[in-house]
Parts: structure tokens; C-alpha cells; sequence
């Protein structure tokens, strides 16, 4: 089986670990943890990095950094990954849904429009505190349009780049002097995961970047139990235990060391893939737009209704061949544990639901071959026959 996913670990890792368990800095204090908080921040053109133990826990902190008060509204799109959601309800907040773009599979700019607009003919424009545009399988939001919207309704840009590690977005593009940024330094905040299938991985962590010292310093005393400098068990506040490990930094600073490879073998996957499938009728491959450099963190296929067959059948043909294959997002308006809640009922964002019906990702991890990308390739085209 050709897996989806495989990290790849190097010596450089560990040598970092051998180092970390010879000096017993093996918990959350360490070098390993401060140089890697500070270089990927300074990768993401951010002044300050605060790792924590995975990435909805930076969802979750980030959140906890804007202060909302119960019933406030966060804008997010529909099609992600539930932890977006859970942290908005955890933090006391509301999630209100967007749909995506079609062709880039982001939150569109059109549906936060909608959202907002939504929310103030309910009589909730003053409980509109943020918006949290997801970069999804590695190609950026259309920032700038949504960023015009933020500075509009005075709402905080909470940016979840779990998934672009290293995408680039050209700001400014429609004035004089465009520029191009990291993904994660687009916001008042980026959230980031390093799950083991993530660009640069820790096994399991996450980081909280932001250029405003008071957010780092609240997001430093959220993953720490909101311990007080002054009298340590005295708690005013209610934090968590989102500790990253020293161990957990010494993999991820030995791997940030060699981004610019794991990105450019990330973007030649993507690459192979377009160029063996692009001929074959019956499916949308990943668009990349000219105002985005993505990354190909997963290389997604959307398959059109005239091949008579979604997403779970063409999975289930491609395992038969020993290909594995992961579902897109299902939209967290159809996810059942909200539904229960009363939340986004007789919603519907046809964009989202199509893409949930329609696409999966092929495997896309570090390891791949020149060989394996053949055989998936081939296998996808052996399915749709």
C-alpha cells in the first residue's frame, strides 16, 4: 500500500534528539524550544513564536489571546477541519460559516461577505469579533480582499496556516508596491500544526506567531496554566497545559533547517502529478493562482459528476490497487456533534458539499517516489475507466 503520508526524519533530528536526552531538557524548557519558537517565527516574518503541544491547542490559544466574551462570532469557513470550529465554542464564541472558494477550495472572501452581512440582519453585527481564514492543502486564502473586509467591521484576522508551512501570498497586488509574504504572517495571528503529516513536523505540536507582544505574552501564560510570575500557584485565570517538549523542538528546528528542500520536494510532487493527470477528463486537479505559491501539501482531485462515480467509490477502486487516498473535509454545517448543539441548521453551502462528495488527496508525503507517483497516477487512471 502506498501510503498517504510518511514523514521523513533525517540525522540532523537526531542528533538534535541525542543532544536534548543527553542534557535532560527533555520537558517543556530547553534551547531546542526558544531557537525554534524564534526561527520560525523569523520564517514567517513574525517577531514572536510561542510552540505549544499541537495545533488546535494554537487554535485554541490564539482564540483565548482575543478576550471573547460568550456569544461572539467568529467567521471560519465550513470546509476545515473541526478543530477550527471546537476552539470558537471552547473560548465561549460562536462559529458562523462561510463558504469556499471553487476554484482554490479556501474561504472566499464573497462568503465572509455573505456571513457578515447574515450576522447583522440577525441583530449580531456587534458580536462579529473575528475571522479565521483557513489555508487549505497548502494554497492561500485571496487575503487581500478578506483583510479589506477585517479592517472594515474591526475584526481580528486569526490565520490558520496548519497546512501551508512555507506558502507565499503576493499583498498589495492591486497598488504599486505588491510584496510577497509567508503564510501565518498575514494576520494579527498564525496558527500552525506539526502533526506528523505536516510539512515540518514535531510528531504532534503546534505554534502561536504574532508581532503584538501582548498577544505572545497571553498566549505564553495560556499554555502554561496561566501560572503568574510573581506567586506561581496563585491562578487568576483559567490557562491549559499546551506545553510543547524540548524533544518535540529539537525535531522541528533540525527539520525547519532544511525547509527550503522538504518545500521544493512538496512543490515537484505537485508538479508530477499535474503533469501525468492533467489530460484525463472528469476531474479538477489543485489550481494555483498567480498571487499564490503553494506548497502542494496535499495534492487534492475533485471529480466531476460526469464520471458517475464521488469520491468514496474512485477511494475505493484506488485501494483496491494498494493506493490510499483520505477524504476532503465533510463542512462542519453536516457535522452531527453540532447539529446536536443546535448550531448551523438548515444552513447550506453548496461549494463545500460538493468538494466533501467529490474529493479526496492523493498520497503526497516526503517519501514518494518518482516510481510510486507513476503507479498512483496510473491507478487513478486504471479507476475512472
Amino acid at each position: 500500500m502506498i501510503p498517504v503520508n510518511e514523514p521523513l526524519i533525517g540525522e540532523r533530528e537526531e542528533d538534535y534528539v541525542r543532544e536534548c536526552l543527553r542534557s535532560g531538557w527533555i520537558s517543556s524548557s530547553g534551547r531546542f524550544i526558544e531557537d525554534f519558537e524564534e526561527k520560525w517565527a523569523g520564517y514567517c516574518g513574525r517577531k514572536f513564536g510561542i510552540a505549544v503541544s499541537s495545533g488546535t491547542a494554537a487554535l485554541q490559544v490564539a482564540l483565548g489571546c482575543i478576550g471573547l466574551e460568550p456569544g461572539d462570532r467568529v467567521i471560519l469557513p465550513t470546509f476545515t477541519i473541526i478543530s477550527c470550529a471546537l476552539a470558537v465554542i471552547y473560548n465561549g464564541g460562536v462559529p458562523v460559516l462561510a463558504d469556499c472558494d471553487p476554484r482554490t477550495w479556501c474561504l472566499s472572501p464573497e462568503g465572509v461577505k455573505d456571513a457578515i452581512q447574515r450576522e447583522v440582519q440577525k441583530g449580531h453585527g456587534k458580536e462579529l469579533k473575528a475571522v479565521m481564514p483557513v489555508h487549505i492543502y497548502g494554497h492561500p486564502v485571496d487575503m487581500d480582499s478578506l483583510l479589506e473586509l477585517a479592517d472594515a467591521y474591526s475584526l481580528t484576522v486569526i490565520e490558520d496556516a496548519a497546512e501551508a508551512h512555507g506558502a507565499e501570498y503576493l499583498t498589495g497586488r492591486s497598488g504599486s508596491n505588491p510584496s510577497w509574504k509567508r503564510c501565518g504572517g498575514l494576520g494579527d495571528l498564525g496558527v500552525f500544526s506539526f502533526y506528523a503529516n505536516k510539512a515540518i513536523t514535531t510528531g504532534e505540536g503546534g505554534m502561536v506567531v504574532t508581532d503584538d507582544a501582548m498577544f505572545a505574552e497571553k498566549a505564553r501564560s495560556l499554555r502554561n496554566l496561566c501560572f503568574r510570575p510573581e506567586q506561581r500557584f496563585l491562578h487568576t485565570e483559567a490557562g491549559h497545559n499546551f506545553r510543547m517538549t524540548n524533544i518535540q523542538a529539537a525535531i522541528g528546528l533540525a527539520q525547519l533547517e532544511r525547509i527550503e528542500a522538504i518545500l521544493e520536494k512538496k512543490r515537484a510532487i505537485g508538479k508530477a502529478y499535474k503533469e501525468r493527470l492533467r489530460d484525463l477528463p472528469g476531474m479538477q486537479l489543485p489550481a494555483e493562482e498567480a498571487w499564490a505559491r503553494s506548497i502542494y501539501w496535499m495534492f487534492g482531485i475533485v471529480l466531476e459528476e460526469i464520471t458517475g462515480m464521488n469520491a468514496a467509490q474512485l477511494a475505493e477502486r484506488l485501494r483496491d490497487q494498494g493506493i490510499d487516498t483520505r477524504p476532503f473535509f465533510l463542512g462542519m454545517h453536516e457535522q452531527p456533534v453540532f447539529q446536536s448543539m443546535g448550531l448551523f441548521r438548515n444552513e447550506t453551502y453548496p461549494v463545500a458539499e460538493r468538494l466533501s462528495r467529490q474529493g479526496l488527496y492523493l498520497p503526497s508525503g516526503l517519501t514518494l517516489t518518482e516510481s510510486q507517483i507513476d503507479e498512483v497516477a496510473e491507478a487513478v487512471k486504471n479507476a475512472l475507466c
